[in-house]
């Protein structure tokens, strides 16, 4: 039913300086940009395993208004998850069945401004209120569906990780796994971390969903997505044009997964906590 993550929804206050600090930050330039009719400006990044789509008010409309108000209310940031499927029709049926109360599948339709073509999608978005608060549809692309291109030298291949922060780890698994579908690959509490890890598969990537142990939850109160971690083929390239750039960037170090190495972007992300990562070859 859901074959990977088709793309992350970014809000930004202005799409250029957006476009401009996430095509530095990843080492490559969007892949499409277009302007709606109902007031939204968008800049795709398309890489191996997924995209993120820069989102932002443009003129007038109610989208414009919308994006407007979200990015006044909570600041910018990551704020919807877009599935990929083949067949929309047959996972409408089946979250139905499985209650999570799917709107009506809409066409979609978009001209990008650097290329002149066009392509076309069908997706609908389940209530937010059966999937932890968090924005999320599934959509079916139709023609002209973004395929990845070779990345420069230091820059970004793919998404190694996402992380969504709950107060409610038993909703989120059954959300991820029973009703979405998901691979659920380790659900593991950490003590020396105050915290519990549900590792989910799809698409050649990870879904992290994490409970910090110890906090006073709501456990009524939605999840979030926190951050986003980055895979490089050649960590010190990425390390050294992030510098050269102006990012504020940590020192490299192992990460936990062995074989891994990581480092900190602390600055320039649009309130997403970013990790860059690469894994020694198998």
């Amino acid at each position: 039913m859901i074959s990977g993550l088709d793309h992350i929804v970014l809000v930004c206050p202005e799409i250029v300086s957006g476009t401009a600090v996430y095509s530095a930050l990843l080492g490559r330039a969007p892949d499409w940009q277009s302007v709606s009719e109902d007031g939204a400006a968008t800049a795709i990044f398309r890489v191996n395993n997924t995209a993120l789509e820069l989102m932002a008010p443009k003129g007038d409309g109610p989208v414009a208004e919308r994006l407007g108000e979200i990015v006044t209310d909570d600041g910018p940031g990551l704020k919807s998850l877009a599935f990929a499927t083949a067949d929309i029709e047959h996972a409408h049926h089946r979250l139905t069945r499985r209650g999570l109360k799917p709107h009506e599948i809409m066409p979609g339709e978009s001209r990008s401004d650097i290329s002149g073509k066009t392509r076309t999608w069908r997706r609908f978005r389940c209530d937010d209120a059966e999937t932890g608060g968090i924005r999320t549809f599934l959509i079916e692309h139709v023609t002209g569906a973004l395929a990845p291109v070779d990345a420069p030298g230091g820059a970004v291949v793919g998404l190694d990780h996402i992380v969504i922060n709950t107060p409610n780890p038993d909703r989120a698994a059954a959300l991820y796994g029973a009703r979405l579908g998901l691979d659920l690959a380790l659900d593991r509490t950490a003590p020396e971390w105050k915290t519990r890890f549900l590792f989910f598969r799809t698409g050649g990537l990870t879904f992290e969903v994490i409970n910090r142990l110890g906090e006073d939850h709501d456990a009524r109160a939605s999840d979030s997505i926190f951050g986003l971690t980055w895979e490089v083929h050649d960590l010190a390239a990425a390390h050294e044009r992030l510098l050269d750039a102006g990012f504020n960037v940590s020192e490299m170090r192992k990460g936990r997964k062995p074989g891994s190495h990581i480092f900190t972007v602390r600055n320039g992300t649009l309130n997403v906590p970013t990790l860059f990562i690469s894994h020694d070859p198998k």
